[in-house]
């Protein structure tokens, strides 16, 4: 097992005037992917805007450690030079801007704010190039508006291109297995595998085990009502596809 990456310690955390996570108590080692399954409304997508640093969201008790540093100390832009990566569960269309323009500026900002030179043109096409070879994407969607007429399947492809062009530490995916195909599960599946290394986490958030066929997790944490109310390994997900969550909500409630 690795150094551990993430540290979330009883934190409590949500919008004016209702708290949605009430104690999340999680770790997540580098070089190991976690998914965090629950039913709707328990708090799975405010864990990760929390992580992201979303202004609308507020932490009201508890800390987030990443990679040890206090993660509610840094800025959004801070926290992705750190190496945090978010993958959205409905990602916005940029009219106007290109795909390779997006990733080179996003790219170069990351560098500039951990002090390094920014990749020149050809550095940075041939970036891009090995990044797409690396997740099985095609490079000319470079050459469209980012996401504007994308298929749902197209923008969470995407988004693992992305991905695998910034190169984060950690790597949070909020259900980027909605609204997708088999075939196109497969594709962003095979993306992110191809992504896993000894030095680089995922927590995967998603409602269904099916994803989890794909993308094999070291653990599984079931959150309902704002805390993880249970983990184990894969075996977990598969009794939840077969039993629902009934019965840890049930346990939650004693």
């Amino acid at each position: 097992m690795g150094e551990p990456l993430l540290q979330i310690e009883d934190l409590h955390a949500g919008i004016p005037g209702r708290e949605i996570l009430r104690g999340v108590n999680l770790t997540l080692p580098a070089g190991q992917v976690h998914a965090l399954m629950g039913p709707n409304g328990s708090g799975k997508s405010t864990l990760a805007q929390v992580l992201a640093g979303r202004e609308d969201y507020t932490i009201t008790q508890g800390r987030i450690l990443f990679a040890g540093q206090d993660l509610a100390a840094l800025k959004p832009h801070e926290r992705a030079a750190a190496g945090l990566f978010l993958a959205f569960q409905y990602p916005v269309e940029i009219p106007g801007v290109t795909g390779m323009q997006f990733l080179r500026a996003a790219v170069n900002a990351v560098r500039k704010q951990r002090g390094e030179p920014e990749l020149d043109p050809v550095a940075m096409l041939k970036r891009l190039r090995e990044a797409a070879k690396l997740v099985d994407c095609n490079p000319d969607t470079l050459k469209r508006p980012v996401n504007e007429g994308f298929s749902g399947g197209e923008k969470k492809r995407n988004e693992v291109f992305q991905l695998a062009a910034l190169a984060p530490r950690l790597a949070v995916l909020d259900e980027t297995d909605s609204g997708l195909d088999i075939d196109a599960l497969q594709v962003v599946a095979k993306g992110v595998n191809a992504l896993r290394r000894p030095d680089r986490a995922f927590l995967v958030i998603t409602h269904y085990q099916r994803l989890l066929n794909y993308i094999v997790p070291d653990v599984v944490h079931v959150l309902v009502e704002g805390r993880i109310v249970k983990s184990g390994d894969r075996t977990l997900a598969l009794d939840l596809e077969r039993e629902g969550y009934a019965a840890v909500e049930e346990k939650a409630a004693v």
